[in-house]
């Protein structure tokens, strides 16, 4: 590659005795595996800087699967995220290591993710709808495109006070039976316009993207929802990013 590119730190690992192995997400390349020579050395000027959640400028050289980094600067100070935010970008930064392929664009989706650290770091009451909005923007990036407006078996506009059951594949049938896999019309324009008014759609929210996401996934448990059932109360499960 040629020039700068805006990227962050996903994941990184100590490599050799001096060195990192980096998961970068740049703007026009996706994701990057790059290995930093000798950044963990005492006299590194990159040893803070290579952090999750620091804007960076990087450049990195090299054909093979792991790429090897030129040059990297920070554009600003780290995104100010702790405790439950912290978590929560992690959680956003795992999903994106284990979902991406290796040097595929995704550039709105690279700016989807900044706008949901910012909205982390400035965040007063509960993470959730940040994380959500995320979610269900990587989805559509993926291709991951369901119609939430319109019954799959009837074509018409769903109603508000309906029920509707996901088909993978196919979208949302009408219903008379209940259960994790069914959403009222409501909530379900909810999800279309990614705004959640109250704790009914938000929850609604949070059960169709475990439902969505489960098959990029697969059965391997995110490192994150380990942290997140540490770290918060076990009377207070609606704030995590995972259903037990």
């Amino acid at each position: 590659m040629e020039g700068w590119q805006r990227a962050f730190v996903l994941h990184g690992r100590p490599y050799s005795e001096t060195s990192l192995l980096l998961d970068l997400f740049s703007e026009n390349y996706g994701r990057i595996r790059v290995l930093a020579k000798g950044a963990r050395g005492k006299r590194s000027s990159l040893k803070g800087a290579l952090q999750p959640f620091t804007p960076l400028l990087v450049r990195w050289g090299g054909r093979g699967e792991v790429k090897t980094l030129r040059g990297a600067e920070p554009i600003s100070l780290a995104l100010p995220l702790s405790g439950l935010t912290l978590y929560c970008g992690l959680y956003v930064n795992e999903l994106l290591s284990r979902v991406l392929e290796q040097e595929t664009a995704f550039t709105d989706l690279f700016f989807d993710y900044l706008y949901c650290i910012q909205a982390l770091a400035a965040v007063t009451g509960s993470p959730e709808p940040a994380l959500r909005r995320f979610e269900l923007a990587m989805l559509g990036h993926l291709g991951y495109g369901v119609d939430f407006l319109h019954c799959a078996g009837s074509g018409e506009e769903v109603a508000d006070d309906m029920t509707y059951v996901y088909r993978e594949e196919k979208g949302f049938i009408a219903s008379l039976v209940i259960g994790n896999s069914t959403f009222t019309g409501r909530q379900l324009r909810a999800l279309e316009s990614r705004t959640f008014p109250d704790i009914d759609t938000l929850r609604a929210a949070k059960r169709f993207t475990r439902i969505a996401l489960k098959p990029y996934l697969g059965g391997k448990p995110l490192k994150s929802q380990e942290l997140f059932r540490q770290f918060v109360p076990k009377k207070r499960p609606d704030v995590l990013p995972d259903e037990e």
